[in-house]
């Protein structure tokens, strides 16, 4: 592995940046995969993606965020609090989403306790949620804004269409190069783990293109046709929440699978598309970063994005998909619970897992449901569960037995131990609702008198009453 990737991926500053700076360049932050970089590029300059890696707390983010929200941008801006961004000569802030849109304000404030922690030009750019024609011309709109505004500060040349074709071919070549990076990965025996790929991803967010590119080239040259050792293990797909940092890769290949693709902000996102060549204009930029994005801050693409999702599994011969969201993080933990529901029912396995972000993260726990997970990969179909589609098996009563087994949890207070429920299973499966056993009813049913209250007894579903106020679930009135 390339030394200068791996001190890009970990590190806030690198000497890539350090190179950059030494010749009077300027380096320009970005909090949002639709800012178009095209046009830093273009301006002569160099665009590099904020990240919140090397924090050990959010004691300053907390003090102008709160605490109840995604503590990715409450990890940039203590980063900016420590003076870790010193060297920026610039940010550009968008409403990537409400929390990253707050980055802006925050940032701002911050600065007037922190001196000199808000770059000099310090932008806000809008980015429309929808794709519409006029959506494309308004946010083609703000990227000029944005170009003028940039040169404009710098006294750098105004952008022509030539410099903008120039940056253009720079970033779709980066962007061919890690698709070709991401074929490897999805070979059967991929020549590099989730967490190398990861890391060659991450320093193209922290290092210009023009020094990026051929050591991509080269290093893709060196991958192709080798192997590591990684066939057999289970194949995972990584989706949700931003991932920036290289822990979570770590914690799911140290229980022995392997990330083989994902649809991450800093990952597949970013370079999925291309921008088209023919027309080097602030339209083309804005029609590309509207339109090959997977995120779900896009309102009206879950369809599409379900689709990448199905077609990357199919590539990558996917087992299993890890559905991961950094607490408070609306969006993702919103969305995952949608994708849980359609790939399970294509019989596609898969864990929804709620994290804090990056460096803040408990790894420990993180590894154990992963472990779970793969433990469920690697067991045949319980009895009953019926054959899915693509070989998977969900692991769970199919949907019929789930509403039955949902059902009777619905009743307040009545928590169900559920032993094997075979015969309940062939019942509903053959269409015959029947739900004895299951359907409890506090009052008369058998299953609950009081030697069951009591954790006694024998049944296919057992139930714990709560002596809450000696009030009877179910009951209109209180119990002796």
């Amino acid at each position: 592995m390339n030394e200068i990737f791996i001190q890009a991926a970990n590190r806030v500053n690198n000497p890539a940046i350090e190179e950059w700076k030494a010749q009077g360049k300027k380096v320009i932050g970005l909090v949002c995969s639709h800012v178009p970089e095209e046009v830093i590029t273009a301006a002569g300059m160099f665009s590099y993606r904020l990240r919140g890696i090397e924090t050990d707390s959010t004691s300053i983010g907390d003090t102008y965020f709160g605490p109840f929200i995604c503590s990715c941008p409450k990890a940039i801006l203590e980063n900016a609090g420590r003076g870790r961004y010193n060297f920026l000569d610039g940010a550009i802030m968008v409403q990537a989403c409400d929390s990253m849109r707050r980055l802006d304000e925050c940032w701002r404030k911050a600065g007037e306790d922190y001196a000199n922690i808000v770059p000099s030009f310090f932008h806000y750019m809008g980015v429309p949620h929808k794709v519409t024609d006029y959506a494309i011309a308004w946010f083609a709109q703000e990227i000029e804004k944005f170009a003028l505004a940039l040169t404009e500060h710098f006294g750098a040349p105004s952008i022509t269409p030539d410099s903008l074709a120039a940056a253009i071919s720079l970033h779709n070549e980066s962007r061919r190069l890690l698709m070709d990076l991401e074929a490897l990965r999805n070979a059967g025996d991929p020549p590099l783990s989730g967490e190398e790929a990861m890391t060659i991803i991450l320093a193209g967010t922290a290092m210009p293109k023009s020094v990026y590119n051929p050591m991509l080239a080269e290093t893709i040259r060196q991958l192709s046709g080798k192997s590591a050792g990684h066939a057999g293990k289970k194949r995972i797909l990584l989706a949700g929440s931003v991932v920036d940092d290289l822990g979570m890769f770590r914690a799911i290949e140290a229980e022995g699978a392997i990330v083989v693709a994902d649809t991450v902000c800093f990952g597949s996102r970013a370079y999925d598309g291309l921008v088209a060549e023919d027309d080097p204009s602030y339209t083309t930029l804005a029609r590309r970063y509207l339109n090959e994005q997977f995120c779900p801050r896009m309102f009206g693409y879950y369809e599409k994005r379900l689709e990448v999702l199905k077609q990357k599994i199919e590539t990558a011969k996917i087992d299993g998909v890890i559905l991961q969201n950094i607490r408070f993080c609306d969006l993702h933990g919103s969305e995952n619970g949608l994708f849980e529901r359609d790939l399970e029912a294509l019989g596609i396995p898969c864990i929804r897992v709620e994290r804090e972000y990056g460096p803040l993260g408990d790894e420990g726990r993180v590894r154990m449901r992963v472990s779970a997970f793969l433990e469920r990969l690697s067991c045949p179909p319980p009895p009953g569960t019926g054959v899915l589609k693509r070989g998977f098996s969900t692991g769970r009563p199919p949907p019929a037995a789930r509403e039955v087994i949902r059902h009777a949890r619905s009743i307040e207070g009545i928590q169900l131990r559920l032993e094997p429920v075979e015969p309940v299973l062939r019942s509903v499966q053959d269409g015959r609702r029947h739900t004895k056993g299951v359907r409890p009813d506090a009052r008369t049913h058998p299953e609950f008198s009081g030697r069951h209250r009591a954790g006694h007894g024998h049944g296919r579903a057992r139930a714990a009453l709560p002596e809450r106020h000696g009030q009877v679930p179910g009951g209109g009135g209180h119990g002796p």
